[in-house]
């Protein structure tokens, strides 16, 4: 008798579970949280590609891509000059709109001595003359630099 108690108390407790109501409501309750993910801050989309100076990958250095009023995405590039954009959490993208790049790629060539290896106008967005519209996600964005006849150069 006890074990037929237990089981009919068991099953008491699982039949409330198993109702088109607790089904509807949790459902609900499952959409309404994922709905919530939203983390407040812009849309943002995926961004990755490469940088190439006269042709060839930029085998090392950093990017930033600054929007008007929004928050800047940043990456840095491979030996391939591959990158993907990173805006709060990793690989998360850009915001969409238009944005100014910079790309600095230098070495350190000894004491106080810069080895630039793409022009320095590049290295600040209000000089490179670099603008990119982001209105969908993308990987194989490309951004091609020139040296314009010119080469790498240490500069103090």
């Amino acid at each position: 008798m006890i074990g037929e108690t237990q089981l009919h108390s068991r099953d008491s407790c699982l039949a409330g579970l198993t109702t088109p109501r607790t089904a509807a409501a949790l459902l609900s309750l499952g959409l309404l949280l994922s709905v919530g993910c939203d983390d407040g801050r812009p849309e943002r989309v995926q961004v990755s590609g490469q940088v190439l100076i006269d042709g060839q990958p930029l085998k090392s250095g950093n990017l930033k891509f600054v929007p008007e009023g929004a928050r800047p995405s940043t990456g840095r590039l491979d030996d391939q000059g591959r990158f993907k954009l990173t805006c709060y959490d990793g690989n998360d993208g850009v915001v969409l709109g238009t944005h100014r790049v910079q790309v600095s790629s230098y070495e350190l060539a000894g004491p106080a001595k810069v080895r630039w290896l793409a022009p320095p106008q590049y290295a600040d967005f209000r000089t490179s003359r670099l603008k990119y519209e982001i209105t969908e996600a993308t990987d194989d964005l490309k951004i091609e630099l020139t040296w314009n006849g010119g080469k790498p150069f240490v500069m103090k």
